[in-house]
């Protein structure tokens, strides 16, 4: 298997574009203030958003990878065959939402093994990579990748090697690495770039929008030029609505970390996909495409 280093062409290095499809009242951050059970009732605004991501991956020529959440995936059928259809890779990012680290193995495993199904149902291609809700792969369960291993991926990016109250494991490898012995089997973590000598997320998400957007594009370039590796960029399609419903009963900081910058993430992302090459997981990480399997 090449390494991530070797993921080169004439041009530099391709960086993996993700999407985690879930929508506003999904994030980790609500779960204490709006229950699964009101989920149904709930504006959702998943169709238009995706279809803004698409249409600007189709005029930047990216091909991108989709984590999808099989609540989305089942009501929302279409999205899942659309993203598949033009060319996008369909992966899987649980079906509640729930943190991997809050389940059981056996609840574990049975989540992912029905939302791999429902994907591969729909799309009619393999699903082999696997992203945790809130990065909740850490030191305390290890044990995931063996499960995912068992179910069929190939590839988990699950893990976000930085210290954060939600989420992290600050001493895990920076960049992609075969966590289980005598496997092919990766885990492809988040992307982080020092600067100054302190390790700082470069990954995207809410980072993305707190940071200048030059500040964000010094440290992706810092891992392209310095470290000779491909970044791992993700966002949330709920990012790119400021119309989204507001959340009246949540924390400051909560408030803070969700609604910030929303208004400026769509230009934010086109810039990105101009100044950098972008391609899908598994196509930059994995030994053989896996693009026209069915």
């Amino acid at each position: 298997m090449p390494s991530a280093g070797s993921t080169l062409d004439q041009q530099g290095i391709i960086n993996a574009m993700t999407v985690d499809v879930e929508d506003y009242f999904h994030v980790s951050a609500f779960e204490n203030h709006i229950e699964k059970a009101q989920w149904d009732t709930l504006e959702c605004r998943i169709e238009r958003n995706i279809a803004r991501i698409l249409a600007l991956y189709s005029d930047c020529n990216i091909k991108a990878t989709f984590f999808i959440l099989g609540w989305i995936a089942e009501r929302y059928p279409a999205i899942v065959k659309t993203i598949a259809k033009e060319g996008h890779e369909i992966a899987c990012h649980s079906y509640w939402h729930r943190r991997a680290s809050s389940q059981t193995k056996s609840e574990f495993e049975a989540e992912i093994v029905e939302t791999k199904t429902l994907l591969e149902d729909l799309s009619g291609i393999e699903v082999i990579g696997y992203r945790a809700p809130s990065y909740s792969i850490g030191a305390d369960n290890l044990w995931a990748h063996d499960i995912l291993l068992e179910a069929g991926y190939r590839y988990s990016s699950s893990i976000y090697p930085i210290s954060h109250d939600h989420y992290g494991m600050p001493d895990a490898p920076r960049f992609s690495y075969q966590p289980i012995a005598d496997s092919d089997f990766l885990e492809i973590p988040i992307t982080t770039a020092y600067w100054m000598n302190k390790k700082l997320p470069a990954g995207g998400g809410g980072y993305f929008r707190f940071f200048p957007y030059a500040f964000s594009k010094m440290l992706l370039n810092r891992v392209n030029k310095n470290d000779n590796q491909p970044a791992i960029f993700y966002f949330h399609p709920w990012e790119l609505d400021p119309d989204q419903p507001r959340q009246s009963n949540i924390s400051m900081k909560t408030r803070f970390r969700h609604y910030l910058n929303l208004n400026r993430m769509e230009r934010r992302l086109e810039k990105l996909c101009q100044d950098f090459k972008w391609g899908r997981m598994d196509e930059i990480f994995l030994s053989n495409s896996v693009k026209d399997r069915a």
